[in-house]
């Protein structure tokens, strides 16, 4: 007989019945949250649903912006490319050939305007990929929203801002771990005082797993990053129920559908118990798991680009029927380069059509109860708090991170996924089997090659009318702050509205920090 696992290999039987689950279903709405964190759920109010954009020029990506709001869509996602993620102006040398490749090129006040050119930041949430620069980043929106007559206390979004994951997964830091944390968390405590409805950290699991974590580390690895930040805000006098409410998570929706339902179901039973149990939390609001899905980047193929648009609705069901707060999907033709419209607007219908015609909105949780999720539940939980428990006797994640763990646990497993791969103990369709050699004919947008030249013309403008003076202070303030202790945002918002550049602000941090 055969042996099936699911893909983070939890045994399945052929089939289940009581006996193989603890009977402990609340209702929704109540805590620890298993069955959702609202009652009604998508019944009263539907998830939010944004599709990933940023490409190019400001310019560019204002006009795919506008382009999905009249389709529909009702929050904007937002992508950085790789130069301002990382703290370069479009002129550095290390930015050469990668302005606009892989988000919008940003480097100053004067391209955020134009990004957000005729919308209307007041009627619209925002969210930012954007982790090392996010305090930066967050203070040009900040700075615009200004512009267009609103107090930042009005603007609704996300700004990534969780850099622990990117010495797990990504790599796109700049200063040593511990400076980075710092700085994550002066966002938080400025935006907990100044920016009521904004979330200032995504706490992101996504990352960790499409670098090839299982759906169980996923979680322990994420939880560990949360619980590290919030030992950091309590070390700064803040109350737990002070923040908590306005800390969001990010993860991945796979093609593991019943384990992926089950995640995001144990996901917020395990966040309420940590945040109940561990810091002893009365809030009811500081124990709901808010959290945003987008469908797994890394099960797109780049043969027969069609099959991703069946992957993709497969991982956005199983987001809804898990319950998250919002949702991105996946474009078919990703793997082979940007989206053009075409495939974005077929990306964005798969959420109206689940939302509109599928009928899963009519109940919540509509699969609770069934024996298989109960079980997948109750086990992931399990398996979850022992990772995290692990971590803990490490020293927690950042000493973990530090000491390499973590990174090793999510290489040994990649290379397990590859291995099944080419055994052919895990199929892919049209890359390991049911192959075909027709070729994929993919149009592509039509991209502006001469960007780099044209920012580089416009920095030089930008320096030329600018006020010296006033840039000079704002970094002077900027350094003071930093040798000083005190919390850095403030600063940062008001030099960027100086037009201070990107780089820089950060290039003062470099001096004092160094680079990692």
């Amino acid at each position: 007989m055969t042996k099936h696992t699911t893909d983070s290999e939890i045994d399945v039987k052929s089939h289940y019945n009581k006996d193989d689950i603890i009977d402990k279903l609340e209702d929704p709405g109540e805590i620890p949250f298993t069955r959702g964190i609202h009652s009604e759920m998508y019944k009263k109010q539907l998830w939010t649903m944004r599709q990933y954009t940023g490409y190019g020029s400001a310019e560019e990506t204002n006009k795919r912006f506008k382009f999905l709001i009249n389709k529909g869509q009702t929050g904007l996602s937002l992508a950085f490319d790789l130069p301002t993620q990382l703290g370069l102006n479009s002129d550095n040398n290390l930015s050469e050939g990668e302005v606009g490749k892989v988000g919008v090129s940003i480097n100053s006040l004067y391209d955020m305007k134009i990004l957000f050119d005729k919308i209307d930041l007041n009627k619209i949430s925002t969210s930012m990929t954007i982790n090392s620069t996010a305090a930066i980043l967050l203070g040009l929106y900040a700075a615009v929203g200004n512009l267009q007559g609103y107090d930042s206390k009005v603007l609704r979004g996300t700004v990534q801002n969780d850099i622990l994951k990117e010495y797990i997964s990504r790599n796109t830091h700049i200063y040593p771990p511990k400076q980075s944390v710092n700085l994550t968390v002066d966002l938080i405590e400025f935006c907990v005082k100044n920016m009521p409805n904004w979330y200032p950290i995504s706490i992101s699991g996504y990352h960790i797993r499409e670098a090839g974590a299982t759906a169980i580390q996923e979680l322990g690895f994420t939880f560990s990053n949360a619980i590290e930040y919030i030992n950091q805000l309590l070390n700064r006098g803040l109350k737990i129920d002070e923040f908590t409410p306005r800390l969001s998570f990010f993860l991945v929706s796979r093609n593991d559908f019943f384990e992926e339902i089950a995640k995001f179901r144990a996901a917020r039973r395990i966040w309420s118990k940590i945040i109940e149990n561990r810091f002893e939390s009365k809030n009811k609001k500081s124990m709901q798991f808010k959290f945003h899905v987008q469908t797994s980047g890394e099960t797109l193929t780049a043969q027969q680009p069609e099959n991703n648009v069946i992957r993709v609705s497969i991982q956005a069901l199983a987001a809804v029927l898990g319950g998250a707060q919002s949702i991105h999907t996946n474009s078919k033709d990703e793997a082979l380069g940007l989206p053009t419209e075409e495939s974005v607007k077929i990306a964005l219908r798969t959420q109206q059509i689940i939302a509109s015609e599928s009928g899963v909105i009519k109940t919540v949780d509509p699969l609770g109860g069934s024996y298989y999720i109960e079980y997948l539940t109750d086990k992931i939980e399990e398996e979850v708090m022992n990772l995290i428990n692990k971590i803990d006797n490490l020293g927690g994640s950042l000493k973990a991170i530090e000491s390499g763990y973590i990174q090793s646990e999510i290489q040994k497993n990649a290379y397990k996924y590859q291995c099944e791969l080419d055994e052919k103990s895990k199929i892919i369709v049209g890359v390991n089997d049911f192959i075909d050699n027709s070729k994929n004919i993919i149009k592509r947008p039509n991209m502006n090659n001469d960007l780099s030249d044209i920012q580089h013309k416009n920095l030089i403008h930008l320096k030329k009318t600018r006020n010296s003076y006033d840039v000079e202070k704002s970094l002077q303030n900027l350094e003071v702050a930093i040798s000083s202790g005190q919390n850095t945002t403030p600063i940062i918002f008001d030099s960027v509205k100086k037009y201070v550049t990107i780089e820089e602000i950060c290039n003062v941090f470099r001096e004092l920090f160094g680079e990692y």
